[in-house]
């Protein structure tokens, strides 16, 4: 991959993983309201956060190189 498509990709991933940001927020504004008792928002939360966690994965490895970031 080069330089180009690593810069797109990095944006892409940075903006997914934003929108993953807020949606964590919002399902952990909603678990806290439930008093914690919602084994869904459990489950979705959990969800997110490894979802979260590959994004950051990816986004470490385009910079195996030390490239461009």
């Amino acid at each position: 991959m080069n330089d180009d498509e690593k810069g797109k990709r990095f944006l892409e991933l940075i903006d997914e993983q934003n929108n993953l940001q807020w949606s964590v927020i919002a399902k952990l504004s909603s678990l806290i309201n439930s008093k914690w008792n919602s084994t869904e928002l459990q489950n979705e939360l959990e969800a997110l956060v490894e979802k979260h966690s590959k994004i950051t994965k990816e986004l470490n490895s385009l910079d195996e190189n030390n490239s461009i970031l």
